[in-house]
């Protein structure tokens, strides 16, 4: 019996599913951002959906969030500039070393202007690779220095690459940190080509979806006013990874993933 053709976006999905399972292993347990609402309700949470950016309730609306990983970097002001004009909040995974300590003002900023403040290590190390006690020192290290300039320790945190073990795991719940994986990404650092960033997001983008970009490269930034344009005429509502949980909430050590 002949296989029907899947629609490219389907496909596209697909592939960064497979891969983003490659990376953490098929035995790892995720939960996806509508399980996480279902959990609460089933739960009989009586907690409301996020408000603070607009009201948006995921379950009736069609979200997206869009995450930025390495940051914050020299063009960060431009974007958090775009974010501010469009009335989108974003969640910033953040690089400890050479970033938080590089850039504090605009460490502050992210946070000042509503966006969700996260943690992406502190040198951007391979997190399956460490023992405990360095995969500890990578994240504690990012936690103080964010806390130190916002005064809010973060609550969610991107493994490079998105390799995770059982002991990334253990750790991640011992600080209180849930991992955030995604579902689309536009291998930014492998091209300057922002038509080409733009393109990969928009055929990848699906509701409950996470945009995987990164602030620190060339292409980027500039991409940016073009995939929160398209998106919005297709109906996406943008929000934070936490809004896109609730009235769900991200437990430390488990794993979302759309």
């Amino acid at each position: 019996m002949p296989v029907k053709a899947m629609p490219k976006r389907t496909v596209a999905a697909a592939i960064v599913a497979a891969f983003a399972i490659a990376l953490t292993g098929c035995s790892m347990e995720t939960t996806s951002p509508g399980a996480a609402r279902d959990q609460a309700g089933k739960a009989g949470s009586d907690a409301k959906p996020l408000t603070a950016h607009g009201g948006v309730d995921c379950e009736e609306a069609k979200c997206i969030a869009l995450t930025f990983d390495a940051g914050p970097g020299k063009d960060t002001p431009q974007l958090l500039d775009t974010l501010k004009a469009k009335k989108v909040h974003a969640t910033f995974f953040l690089l400890g070393k050479n970033h938080v300590l590089k850039y504090p003002d605009v460490v502050r900023r992210i946070a000042d202007e509503g966006h969700e403040v996260a943690n992406h290590t502190w040198s951007h190390r391979r997190l399956d690779e460490l023992s405990t006690d360095e995969i500890r020192d990578e994240l504690s290290r990012t936690q103080d220095a964010i806390a130190k300039i916002t005064g809010r320790r973060p609550t969610l945190m991107r493994p490079p690459q998105g390799r995770i073990n059982d002991d990334v795991t253990e750790v991640s719940r011992e600080l209180g940190l849930a991992q955030i994986l995604w579902s689309a990404t536009a291998k930014d650092y492998s091209t300057t080509d922002s038509e080409l960033i733009k393109s990969r997001i928009l055929d990848q983008a699906g509701r409950d979806g996470i945009i995987l970009l990164h602030d620190i490269y060339d292409g980027t930034v500039p991409a940016v006013p073009g995939i929160i344009d398209e998106l919005k005429k297709r109906g996406y509502a943008f929000v934070t990874v936490p809004e896109l949980l609730a009235p769900g909430k991200a437990n430390p050590g488990e794993v979302y993933r759309p």
